[in-house]
């Protein structure tokens, strides 16, 4: 079978059968068509060895792609040999006992509490978007919400009397995240207050954070909310709206939360993506000590 009518088959069945999200469906075929052009015309992909994949990734590792994007590339071919071998397109999955590149761990920025606390103390109320940003910060503090969570929540997944949010990630899977009261509150404030003041944009209603001109958020404007307060607050960590969701999870962790239960919070599908916080609570035991232990320095 001709190599474009495998990859349209292949995007069929991701999109439609299997629901990923756009962006997954574009990085899986992004990946795919990297191998084509590695092959060229020497040969089909449903002709595709163990070796051929081996030399791609030497190919991919001598144009100096990090070991990151090298493993994300191999996981998309991964899925598309595994699909060929259902389909009984191919009889061996070349990719079958092909190794990912291993990725250095690195722990995220987190905020301690108390600059938590300063980056939202020093939103100017006063100001018409003050009651949104505050809402904002403590939506993605309180429930460890992704940035496009956030923007996409909607008034109609709010169900305060319960205590929960019905939040929609990765992959339009739903879960259901606890709010807290100061949250419930600061949303409350804003829903009650600045935005009933707003001439909301058809198609609107029902967006929760919404702009001056009545239209929902984007991802960047919120970037840029975060990074302004950041530096009003005097806090020289690099801070994104991601860095609340991380600092969500940490102090959930070093307040002795179960690692299952801060896996569904975030949405986590890997157990072993929620275990970086595991780490992070190590080390934060580490720096506790060695800020308070008289004999550390030795």
């Amino acid at each position: 079978m001709r190599p474009q009518n495998l990859i349209a088959l292949f995007h069929q069945y991701i999109r439609l059968e299997k629901s990923l999200s756009p962006k997954t469906v574009e990085a899986y075929l992004h990946d795919i068509n990297l191998l084509q052009q590695f092959i060229d015309n020497r040969k089909t992909l449903d002709k595709v060895t163990a070796e051929d994949i081996q030399q791609f990734m030497i190919y991919l590792y001598d144009k100096k792609i990090e070991a990151r994007s090298q493993a994300r590339i191999l996981s998309g071919i991964k899925a598309f040999y595994r699909y060929l071998l259902y389909e009984s397109k191919i009889d061996l999955d070349p990719t079958s006992l092909i190794d990912s590149p291993k990725t250095a761990r690195y722990l995220p920025t987190v905020l301690s509490i108390p600059e938590v606390e300063a980056i939202i103390a020093v939103i100017d109320l006063s100001k018409p978007e003050g009651e949104r940003n505050k809402a904002i910060l403590e939506v993605m503090y309180g429930c460890g919400l992704r940035v496009s969570e956030v923007v996409n929540l909607k008034i109609s997944q709010l169900f305060f009397n319960e205590g929960f949010v019905r939040v929609i990630g990765k992959g339009d899977k739903e879960r259901l995240v606890p709010i807290g009261k100061t949250a419930q509150k600061a949303v409350t404030l804003y829903f009650e207050g600045s935005r009933k003041e707003l001439k909301i944009k058809k198609g609107n209603e029902d967006i929760l954070f919404l702009n001056r001109r009545g239209s929902k958020l984007t991802r960047e404007m919120i970037f840029l909310i975060v990074k302004e307060l950041a530096n009003l607050a005097g806090i020289e960590k690099n801070v994104s709206p991601h860095t609340f969701r991380h600092s969500f999870a940490t102090h959930l962790i070093e307040g002795g939360a179960g690692l299952r239960a801060v896996q569904e919070m975030l949405g986590h599908e890997s157990i072993t993506t929620t275990e970086i916080y595991t780490h992070l609570d190590k080390e934060y035991i580490k720096s506790v000590v060695a800020l308070h232990h008289p004999r550390w320095q030795g």
